[in-house]
């Protein structure tokens, strides 16, 4: 059993996963943040890797990682800080990314370099099913879980197909669009969680749009677990000590515990 897969064993309380950018906005603050997020009671630590051209991700998290990328951040240099990060936490760790600087680091190496830094896992937004086999082959070879996205307007089919090739969880998103923040969780939400339990047996958790406590608490309601990312960048931003983002991350493991 992956250390991500263990994060969700039958009577676990419910998964609180969070976001942040490498480098965001300094390679101090994420080794901070990360720490934080591990103390309050995150389980899993989604470390993003900057990228020119994110195509998934909102306003947020676009200008955190431009902003990473102007301070010099590298594929190499997001291993290195993961390596720092695995040190200092024990919780699972996953790399956010896109396909671009995996192909241009060279998918075996990527893979074989990441687990080597203490990750345990990476999520590809821009990764259809099907599609970059040897990456999947890779990242089994060297223990890491190919996270795998489901979208509401997700035929039966694509399903399916990524219930059957996933490992670790499965990232459902809750909107059909890009990350960021939003009033409430879509009336169809729940309906979709149904469609995706019946095909698989895999943990599911939910991401997009979730920034309160409460909207939290009404995922986890329905899923094993929820992803925060924006909600975190903004209150890195409004205050460099952390005290709300430290606060925001207790309330929110409170009203999981609470589901």
């Amino acid at each position: 059993m992956s250390r991500i897969s263990s994060v969700f064993q039958k009577g676990k309380r419910k998964a609180l996963i969070a976001y942040i950018t490498i480098g965001y906005p300094d390679i101090k603050s994420t080794l901070e943040v990360a720490e934080l997020l591990a103390d309050e009671g995150c389980d899993i630590i989604e470390l993003g890797i900057p990228f020119s051209d994110p195509l998934a991700d909102g306003v947020t998290i676009q200008k955190a990682t431009h902003q990473a990328l102007l301070n010099g951040v590298t594929t190499r240099k997001c291993l290195e800080t993961a390596a720092r990060i695995s040190s200092r936490v024990k919780v699972p760790l996953c790399f956010m990314g896109y396909l671009n600087p995996i192909i241009n680091y060279g998918v075996e190496d990527f893979c074989a370099d990441s687990a080597k830094a203490g990750v345990d896992g990476l999520i590809i937004p821009d990764l259809p099913p099907g599609e970059m086999a040897d990456l999947d082959v890779q990242a089994q070879r060297h223990g890491l879980d190919l996270v795998r996205f489901l979208a509401p307007n997700s035929s039966a089919e694509r399903i399916k197909e990524v219930a059957g090739i996933a490992h670790g969880f499965i990232y459902l998103v809750s909107v059909t669009g890009i990350t960021g923040i939003r009033e409430g969780l879509s009336g169809d939400l729940e309906a979709f969680v149904s469609r995706v339990r019946r095909a698989t047996g895999l943990p599911l958790c939910i991401g997009f749009g979730i920034s309160r406590a409460e909207q939290a608490a009404q995922a986890a309601g329905l899923a094993d677990g929820v992803i925060i990312g924006s909600r975190i960048i903004q209150l890195m931003e409004e205050n460099g000590s952390y005290h709300k983002l430290r606060d925001f991350i207790a309330e929110v493991r409170k009203a999981l515990d609470g589901v």
